[in-house]
């Protein structure tokens, strides 16, 4: 069964990548948890991108990060496999400038950015699962339940508002 690995650039980002990791187990996608640092430790980061291009079954990297926010850029550097990126928010700039440095990737090297924080985490689930679907029907199954019930949820938000 396909697989997503979450590398996190520091443990303390664990409870921002938390969403994600509810969203798979519902929708029983496999996903590994680690944590590297482009900066601090770039050898160990290898490693574990070595590992994930030589597993068949991972078939997407969620790489979550803040500030300088290197880490998905340098994993899409690493590997064909689809990189998405998650802005951690924090100090300095609350996150603004991970999501800058997430979507400045140059020509020839692709790292889509998720989104800041929680929503982008869910966010990275969810795109996770868009590309497990073009092959996986129980992950297509899952998100066509998800979209029903926001779009349940919005419904049940208009009418409570008292609109026919």
């Amino acid at each position: 069964m396909a697989s997503v690995v979450i590398i996190l650039g520091s443990k303390s980002d664990t409870a921002t990548i938390q969403p994600c990791l509810e969203i798979l187990a519902r929708a029983g996608v496999p996903a590994r948890v680690r944590i590297a640092s482009a900066h601090r430790s770039p050898k160990f980061l290898d490693e574990i991108i070595q590992k994930a291009n030589e597993d068949p079954e991972v078939a997407v990297i969620l790489a979550a990060a803040g500030q300088a926010a290197h880490l998905p850029g340098v994993v899409a550097s690493k590997t064909l496999k689809p990189v998405l990126g998650v802005a951690i928010a924090g100090a300095p700039l609350q996150g603004v400038d991970a999501m800058l440095s997430i979507v400045s990737m140059p020509t020839g090297v692709p790292c889509p950015l998720a989104g800041l924080g929680k929503s982008g985490a869910v966010n990275g689930a969810l795109f996770a699962l868009r590309v497990l679907a073009v092959h996986d029907p129980k992950a297509m199954a899952f998100l066509e339940v998800h979209q029903k019930e926001l779009e349940e949820a919005v419904r049940r938000d208009d009418a409570r508002e008292g609109h026919p």
